[in-house]
């Protein structure tokens, strides 16, 4: 893959990532609704326990969630946003586990963010990609030191289906090509705010008004997007258009740890090099061998299979 220019990712708080190889990052969703662990930890304890547990099997970051952004999932006011994320965040700031630890937060609203940044998280994951709350985040991103995770997004959730089940398909000329103008188009805004190049991670947006074969593209062709001169992250664990890719059928997220596997690892020799994943075990193992060179390549197919 090519070299990134600022593999180095800038945090709040003294805190850095290298990501001039691959790195994890775990999913912590403290929702009632995700699409694949909504509800699975319902209480502070639970949550920081399941951190513990992640960083133990390998996690180099942790993604603290309180809106799901799945296909159809109904917006959630920041205030609950808040009331759910902030009490974790501050119980892992407590916690000297986790003192070397980068946090983000997955929010597309400034003033959770300003809340996750204050109770101790380092970095932002916009899904919007600045489209939700573009004016105050960029205030909140200028005043700050903190990560910011810049996504490509065609439509919100709200308006959008899951890769496999669009009845009417989204549209691109030229996926990868346009992906990367909105993203050259996000950093462009970022840097009328003083936000440094080296504070922000870049995402495709895998799955977010995309069909299969275009997030397929997206994977297939992702040294395009490194050309920018950023890291690139993979967001694709346990989608439905990785079911479909690998199963060839509808699926359930708990069926889709193989295919998410093979398509992480895919993605990871294309360029990628921060993967947010719901499996970090299983993900550990696959960079380990991956970084030996022990397993051998597998282009991901034209026709999507």
């Amino acid at each position: 893959p090519l070299r990134c220019r600022v593999p180095l990712w800038t945090l709040s708080h003294g805190r850095s990532l290298d990501l001039s190889v691959p790195r994890l990052m775990a999913i912590v969703n403290v929702t009632p609704d995700s699409f694949s662990d909504g509800g699975r930890y319902p209480t502070v304890a639970e949550a920081v326990a399941a951190c513990a547990a992640f960083v133990a099997a390998g996690a180099h970051m942790l993604d603290i969630g309180g809106e799901s952004t799945r296909p159809g999932a109904a917006r959630v006011a920041p205030v609950e946003q808040v009331e759910r994320v902030v009490p974790v965040i501050e119980a892992l700031r407590r916690d000297p586990r986790f003192d070397a630890i980068p946090i983000s937060v997955d929010t597309t609203m400034a003033s959770v963010a300003r809340a996750a940044l204050l109770a101790g998280a380092d970095a932002v994951n916009d899904v919007s990609g600045l489209a939700d709350d573009g004016p105050a985040m960029l205030d909140l991103l200028g005043a700050s030191d903190c990560g910011y995770i810049l996504m490509h997004r065609l439509r919100p959730p709200e308006a959008d289906s899951y890769s496999d089940r669009y009845a009417d398909a989204p549209r691109y000329h030229d996926v990868v090509a346009e992906v990367k103008a909105a993203l050259v188009a996000g950093l462009e805004r970022l840097d009328l705010h003083g936000v440094a190049r080296e504070r922000v991670v870049l995402d495709p947006g895998l799955g977010f008004g995309k069909t299969v074969e275009q997030n397929l593209e997206l994977i297939r062709r992702t040294d395009e997007l490194r050309r920018i001169g950023l890291p690139v992250l993979s967001g694709l664990s346990r989608k439905s258009f990785v079911g479909r890719w690998s199963l060839g059928r509808d699926s359930q997220p708990s069926e889709r740890l193989q295919g998410t596997l093979e398509l992480s690892a895919e993605h990871v020799r294309c360029g990628a090099t921060l993967l947010r994943v719901h499996d970090v075990a299983a993900h550990a193992e696959l960079l380990t061998a991956l970084l030996a060179k022990r397993t051998p390549r597998a282009s991901v197919g034209s026709d999507g299979r």
